[in-house]
């Protein structure tokens, strides 16, 4: 293991981790979801890359553009 960066062995470690805010305020099947995939890093920003899970990325990353995309349209002046 000694060719993997620490940061990255840290990254799942679940010790030190947390739930994801995010997908918990906007994700209504967040309680569905694997413990390890609602799970963020907790010395990293709680964005889609500080997930644990590739697909507690891809999931975060779909709210966020499902936000996005709600969102109304700015109009030009």
């Amino acid at each position: 293991m000694e060719h993997i960066d620490p940061a990255v062995i840290s990254r799942f470690d679940t010790r030190s981790s947390r739930p994801c805010e995010f997908c918990r305020e906007l994700d209504p099947q967040f309680r569905e979801r694997r413990p390890p995939d609602q799970m963020v890093a907790s010395n990293r920003k709680a964005g889609a890359s500080a997930h644990l899970t590739e697909d507690g990325y891809v999931r975060h990353r779909m709210l966020e553009l499902r936000r996005i995309a709600s969102r109304a349209p700015l109009t030009a002046a």
